[in-house]
């Protein structure tokens, strides 16, 4: 089993050019591996907060630096760049519809479905989760289990600037088609957000049930959300926000429940 502390440190020392050239290729490989496998992720839970491996994300640069551009072809398609696709769907166990894409360096759990969508490297989605058809999980995002992104969702990528914190998706999420995510956003375990809800580290976020502005950057569990816009104090304009108009009950639960029979026979 890899050191992944040891590992982190040489990745350190590789981005700082504490090391000889040709070593950089081989650590890096091995750091990608680990990210493609789902041994290692971008960011993970620890607590009630998440906590971004940096260290992570320059290994996924650093891949870019030491990689050319080369042809990729699928029948009569083909690309020019520095990061295969991942293959083996069926090893997986991951219901991967034509055309959908994901990059090496990104992880699917067992069980998810991936319509026509692309997830960039460094993204993690979580089983019986479906990506839905034209959505992108971009760089280092993090989806977790059992949730819907809806068709045309935008969920942000970060590899630059490197401090920045990924998208956080967490389980049990249904996001409405057409919506974003962006920024570092959180979006706590079995939230709801409506089609055209769009949230980024900046976003007012106004909750009903609690009648007041909550901080930015973080959707409550459980909450359900609807797009809509706050009044400036004077009046002479109004902001977009998302509102919170109630939390989940047994109605919700039933308008946003999976489908396994689209889950089954993977």
């Amino acid at each position: 089993m890899t050191d992944c502390a040891s590992l982190a440190q040489r990745i350190d020392k590789i981005w700082a050019g504490e090391e000889a050239a040709d070593v950089g290729p081989v650590v890096v490989k091995q750091a990608l591996d680990l990210l493609d496998s789902g041994a290692i992720r971008v960011a993970e839970k620890q607590g009630d907060e998440w906590k971004v491996n940096e260290w992570v994300k320059k290994a996924v640069l650093l891949h870019f630096r030491y990689s050319d551009n080369r042809e990729m072809t699928a029948g009569p398609i083909e690309w020019f760049d520095k990061v295969a696709l991942k293959t083996g769907w069926r090893d997986a166990k991951v219901r991967s519809v034509p055309t959908a894409i994901a990059r090496f360096g990104s992880f699917i759990e067992e069980g998810a479905v991936l319509m026509p969508c692309y997830i960039n490297i460094g993204a993690r989605v979580g089983s019986g989760t479906m990506i839905d058809t034209w959505s992108t999980v971009g760089s280092c995002a993090q989806v977790g289990k059992n949730c819907h992104i809806s068709g045309g969702v935008g969920i942000g990528g970060v590899l630059e600037p490197l401090q920045a914190s990924p998208v956080i998706i967490e389980d049990d999420v249904f996001f409405g088609a057409r919506g974003e995510a962006a920024e570092g956003v959180v979006i706590e375990e079995g939230a709801v957000l409506a089609m055209g809800c769009y949230v980024a580290g900046s976003t007012k976020i106004y909750s009903v049930p609690e009648g007041r502005e909550l901080p930015p950057g973080r959707i409550p569990a459980r909450s359900v959300c609807v797009p809509g816009a706050l009044a400036s104090r004077d009046g002479s304009h109004q902001t977009y926000a998302l509102i919170i108009k109630k939390y989940r009950d047994e109605r919700t639960d039933a308008r946003t429940a999976l489908t396994s029979i689209l889950r089954e026979g993977i």
